[in-house]
């Protein structure tokens, strides 16, 4: 009995190694594969790490928003991952392949607790209507729409690609998806009542302030020039990203128009080119730095250069300034005589003899660096980022090929 015991037992120790080979998953597909496989049940596909903290009222939601689309609506939930990272603007082309029907696909990924919502339409052969992308980047309220949670997004987008379908009118975001763009948002009556009264003692102090200082300097006879400033808030992040997707997506979609074209000539296969090249290079800021200003803001400045060459306007430079301005359609003078192009806004401030508050971005500062301070971005290495070696494109029109560069600097 002892060696029958014995026997078995050693049995079972050499089983072990084997069982500690074979992988968790054997037959987990892809996750296209998963998606589509999820989608032939349910349109509305969950992935199995979310559900546990999903809330039942953002699914019912969304599950209703699916259903009086009047057209087909995939949805799938997922969280951020290094493959989507990589490739997730392909993902609805992937699963548009493996599924096979017209409609549209929503992808909604969630990085800790920021979601992000894109959407692919596909029509029937022969249906007339207009292109997503252009009624999403004509839509004023697309970047309102609160980001901590799926349901607004999505169904902001289902009602975007409805629009597009059949032209039917884009509807307002209710109140509570949207985020608070004033301190009025929760103040009761009594409490703006009070605010008015401490506001307006403010503004009487401080008319007499400014009329005493007017009196003592016309007594004093000078003269002096003072400029307008207003109290500048730090750049947030997020509406900067959401800037960058909308652009990157309104990128895709003027290409996508330029590829239908039947016959192209060879200014037109040079424009999607350059377009091309200056897309892959802002899909590559966002994937690889995703939660980084200065990232963020190139990615900002790419696509929207990518959008124009696409649809055939003339490139323009970014405001070397702040890129998230508008284009630098003015030629200014900076340090040591060399000329940048400016918005009308910081060109006009330089006129005056004052430099623009800029761009600025976070930067340790302290004994220790342990502070942190916000600097105009030009002020930092230029060897630590493409951004500001090329002022965003501004100084030089290379910041694609310095964006392939330094990616393979960090992988090396």
């Amino acid at each position: 009995m002892p060696v029958r015991l014995l026997a078995a037992l050693f049995a079972a120790v050499a089983f072990l190694p084997a069982l500690s080979v074979l992988p968790a998953h054997a037959d987990t597909p892809e996750l296209p594969d998963r998606i589509a496989a999820a989608w032939k049940t349910d349109h509305v596909s969950v992935d199995e790490r979310l559900r546990p903290t999903m809330p039942a009222s953002e699914l019912a939601r969304i599950r209703a928003a699916v259903k009086s689309a009047g057209f087909p609506v995939y949805v799938a939930l997922v969280p951020q991952s290094p493959y989507l990272s990589k490739g997730g603007y392909d993902l609805p082309t992937l699963l548009h392949a493996r599924v096979g029907m017209p409609g549209v696909y929503v992808i909604a990924t969630v990085s800790e607790r920021t979601w992000s919502v894109g959407g692919t339409l596909y029509r029937p052969a022969g249906l007339r209507g207009r292109d997503l992308y252009s009624v999403k980047a004509q839509d004023p309220q697309r970047l309102k729409v609160v980001y901590d949670r799926p349901a607004p997004l999505i169904v902001r987008t289902i009602q975007q690609a409805a629009t597009a379908y059949d032209d039917r009118p884009l509807p307002a975001v209710p109140a509570t998806d949207l985020r608070p763009d004033s301190a009025e948002r929760g103040l009761s009556v009594t409490d703006k009542a009070d605010r008015a009264t401490f506001i307006g003692m403010g503004a009487g102090g401080f008319v007499g302030l400014v009329l005493t200082l007017v009196l003592g300097l016309r007594r004093r006879g000078g003269t002096v020039k003072r400029e307008k400033s207003v109290a500048a808030r730090p750049v947030d992040v997020r509406d900067v990203q959401l800037r960058a997707d909308q652009k990157i997506q309104a990128a895709e979609g003027a290409l996508a128009r330029l590829d239908r074209r039947a016959k192209k000539s060879t200014q037109q296969l040079d424009r999607r080119d350059d377009a091309y090249r200056r897309l892959d290079a802002a899909r590559t800021l966002r994937a690889d730095q995703p939660e980084d200003l200065l990232a963020c803001a190139g990615a900002l400045v790419l696509a929207r250069q990518a959008e124009r060459v696409a649809s055939g306007a003339a490139l323009q430079p970014p405001c070397f300034f702040d890129p998230t301005h508008n284009p630098g359609t003015a030629k200014v003078g900076w340090s040591d005589d060399v000329e940048v192009p400016a918005c009308q806004q910081c060109a006009s401030i330089v006129a005056r003899g004052n430099t623009p508050r800029g761009l600025r971005v976070p930067t340790k500062a302290g004994l220790f660096g342990h502070d942190t301070k916000q600097v105009p971005y030009w002020t930092l290495d230029p060897e630590d980022s493409p951004m500001v070696a090329t002022g965003f494109g501004a100084l030089s029109d290379d910041l694609p090929e310095q964006v392939v560069a330094s990616r393979k600097d960090e992988v090396r």
